[in-house]
C-alpha cells in the first residue's frame, strides 16, 4: 500500500495511502488517510453494510450519511450510475477524499456536503430543504454519544421518500437493539423499523415509510 505526506497545516500531518478494495463486486484504487474514520481501510461495519443490504434504487436521490472517504457513495454511485448520490459529512477531509475517490473511479454522480455538528448543511442551499432520499444508507458514528446520534438521525431519517428505504449498521454491542426501539418510537406510525441483518456482531437496521 503506498504512502504519501500531504501537509494540511504545520503542526498536522495528511498522511495518505493508496488502497485496492473491492466494493459491492468492484474493484476500486482510493486514498485513505489519517484524521478519517477508517482512515487506512475498509472498517468491519461498512463491509457488513456494503454486501447485505440490496441493490439500491436506479434513480433518484441517494443519501451516504457519514462519508469517511468514501466506501458507501462509491458503492450507490457504481451500482446507479443514473441517480444523485450524496455524501454527507462534518469531516473536510473525508469530502475531499470522498470526491478524489469518486473521480478516480469514473463515479460522476457523487456530490459532496460538509455538515455541521447538528449534520445539517453548513451551506443551506446546498440540499433543498424540500429534497426527498430514494435510499439512506450509513454506519452512523456511534460513538459521537446518543443525543447527538439521535439529532443526526431525526434530521436526515424524516427526509426519505414515499418509497424510500434506509440500511443502517450499527455493532449490537454498542446499542443497536435499543435504537430500533428508540427509531420506531421517534419516527411513529409513518415507519417501519427493523433488523434487516445480523453478521459479525453488527446489525443492519432497514428503516422504511409504511404509507
Amino acid at each position: 500500500m503506498a504512502e504519501q505526506y500531504f501537509s494540511a497545516d504545520p503542526s498536522s500531518k495528511d498522511v495518505r495511502r493508496t488502497l485496492h478494495v473491492q466494493l459491492r463486486g468492484h474493484d476500486t484504487e482510493v486514498e485513505v488517510s489519517n484524521g478519517v474514520f477508517s482512515g487506512s481501510r475498509l472498517d468491519l461495519g461498512t463491509s457488513v453494510l456494503l454486501k447485505q443490504a440490496p441493490e439500491p434504487p436506479e434513480h433518484g436521490n441517494l443519501l451516504d450519511l457519514g462519508c469517511g472517504w468514501g466506501p458507501i457513495a462509491l458503492s450507490l454511485a457504481m451500482a446507479s450510475p443514473e441517480a444523485n448520490v450524496w455524501a454527507l459529512d462534518v469531516n473536510e477531509r473525508a469530502l475531499e477524499l470522498t470526491a478524489l475517490n469518486a473521480k478516480r473511479n469514473g463515479c460522476g454522480n457523487v456530490r459532496t456536503v460538509r455538515t455541521d455538528a447538528d449534520a445539517l448543511p453548513v451551506e443551506p442551499d446546498a440540499i433543498s430543504p424540500d429534497l426527498t432520499f430514494d435510499a439512506i444508507w450509513s454506519n452512523p458514528p456511534i460513538r459521537i454519544g446518543k443525543e447527538a446520534l439521535h439529532t443526526l438521525l431525526m434530521n436526515w431519517l424524516p427526509r426519505l421518500s414515499d418509497t424510500g428505504t434506509a440500511y443502517l449498521v450499527v455493532q449490537k454491542n454498542l446499542g443497536a437493539d435499543s435504537l430500533i426501539d428508540w427509531l420506531s418510537n421517534e419516527l411513529g406510525d409513518g415507519y417501519a423499523v427493523s433488523k434487516y441483518h445480523s453478521a459479525k456482531g453488527f446489525r443492519v437496521i432497514e428503516v422504511s415509510r409504511t404509507a
